[in-house]
């Protein structure tokens, strides 16, 4: 209540973030893996003595730099930008609770980007042992910015002791930390022989190109009933109450759920495709195919585990619309409009009624529903009720399992209503 809202009709409900954030995602964990993936295939060079696989490398190297660190890091702002937008409250927590765990991970992003500018720049330039040791350290650098960035994702869905003791320690090494850790590892590994394909498939001599398809291949199939093992351990430390949100009391995780348990042997298989002697006129977009597969894969995942702390942003701490769980009742003796700093309808009358009500809306609702966008669309889910059926729905949000309770008053309510109803549902 305390930040003025930002008003995004269609790409309410999410889209923005979901869209940036999930490609950001895919790169970064991209970055971890193919790290590891550079530097071993590096010594697989030099072990073979192969002038031709270094040159791979070393193609491989530019590809990766400009991926991971020029896009990557464009999304990674585009992030912090949206979410500052969009859930100002649950962004200051993270900072204020977490500043230190952003301090390091910052000093580690620092240490990826310099140690792969040296490891490119070098490449070819600089004694064997020493380049490899750069690329050993950019590795290190990279997975450690994943474990100190998993100890505040997985915060936000099983914040744990921290409720209580609002140590800092309880909140990062929360209830899912470990399983979420070897998760993305596993996952990681695997898309470095997602992206491996892209650039193995475009060597022109035959030989080469098959061993290092199915030298990528490699990278995708062995971890992969590993990354399985530690999604399920993943699901199994999530509290109860979490799981049955996604797997019974939300509707809408269903499609996600079924894209993840439909996309995984699809992945594998496809694996194992690219492993056997194909021509490259097939292999190639196979390879794209594939990579566009792991965005869905992985979007898949990241719907679920966001909507798992529905109706938080924090579980416990902070509803999405930004309201604390224990401020509901103070808010709702004294009213949203009055409470919130950012509005020009702070009483309702006859006349400013449905502008209060649009106030309202975007306050309350506008975090989670979009305006005829692709999620969550407000206007197909309130088409069957008259405006007395709202208010009832509105007055009684608390029974539901993924919304916020509303916060305002029985005239606010009301208003809620009367614009929903009359306004975005076109019922003058």
């Amino acid at each position: 209540m305390n930040y003025p809202g930002w008003e995004l009709s269609f790409a309410g409900g999410g889209l923005l973030i979901a869209m940036i954030a999930i490609v950001h995602v895919y790169v970064s964990h991209f970055a971890i893996g193919g790290g590891l993936f550079l530097v071993l295939t590096e010594m697989k060079g030099h072990r073979e003595n192969s002038a031709a696989i270094l040159d791979y490398v070393k193609k491989h190297t530019k590809f990766f730099l400009l991926l991971t660190m020029v896009f990557g890091a464009m999304t990674g702002v585009g992030i912090w930008f949206t979410i500052s937008l969009l859930n100002p409250g649950a962004t200051s927590t993270l900072i204020h609770n977490f500043v230190f765990a952003w301090a390091i991970e910052w000093v580690f992003f620092l240490g990826e980007i310099v140690s792969l500018l040296v490891y490119y720049y070098t490449f070819g330039r600089m004694e064997k042992n020493k380049h490899l040791l750069v690329g050993w350290i950019y590795f290190i650098f990279a997975w450690l910015s994943l474990f100190a960035i998993n100890g505040i994702i997985c915060f936000m869905l099983t914040p744990g002791a921290w409720l209580e003791t609002g140590n800092f320690w309880d909140g990062f090494f929360n209830p899912s930390f470990w399983p979420a850790l070897f998760y993305r590892t596993f996952l990681a590994l695997m898309l470095a022989g997602l992206y491996g394909f892209v650039t193995s498939t475009r060597i022109k001599d035959h030989e080469l190109r098959e061993s290092m398809v199915r030298y990528c291949a490699l990278w995708l199939l062995a971890p992969f009933f590993f990354f399985l093992a530690s999604a399920n351990w993943y699901i199994n430390v999530l509290p109860e109450h979490v799981r049955e949100v996604i797997f019974v009391r939300s509707p809408e995780m269903v499609r996600y759920i079924k894209t993840f348990a439909l996309v995984s042997p699809v992945i594998f298989f496809g694996g194992l495709v690219m492993a056997i002697g194909l021509p490259a006129r097939v292999k190639k977009p196979l390879a794209y195919l594939l990579l566009l597969i792991g965005l869905v894969y992985m979007g898949s995942f990241e719907f679920i585990r966001e909507g798992g702390r529905k109706p938080f942003v924090i579980y416990g701490h902070t509803y999405s619309n930004n309201v604390s769980p224990l401020k509901v009742e103070q808010i709702r003796e004294t009213g949203i409009l009055s409470s919130a700093k950012w509005v020009k309808n702070k009483v309702i009358t006859d006349e400013n009624r449905l502008e209060a009500g649009r106030e309202l809306f975007n306050l309350t609702c506008l975090p989670c529903h979009s305006v005829g966008g692709p999620i969550n669309d407000i206007v197909p889910l309130t088409a069957m009720f008259k405006e007395r059926a709202l208010e009832f729905k509105i007055k009684r949000l608390d029974k539901s399992p993924y919304m916020p309770p509303f916060a305002g008053t029985e005239q606010e309510g009301k208003a809620l209503a009367a614009y929903i109803f009359q306004e975005l549902q076109g019922n003058k």
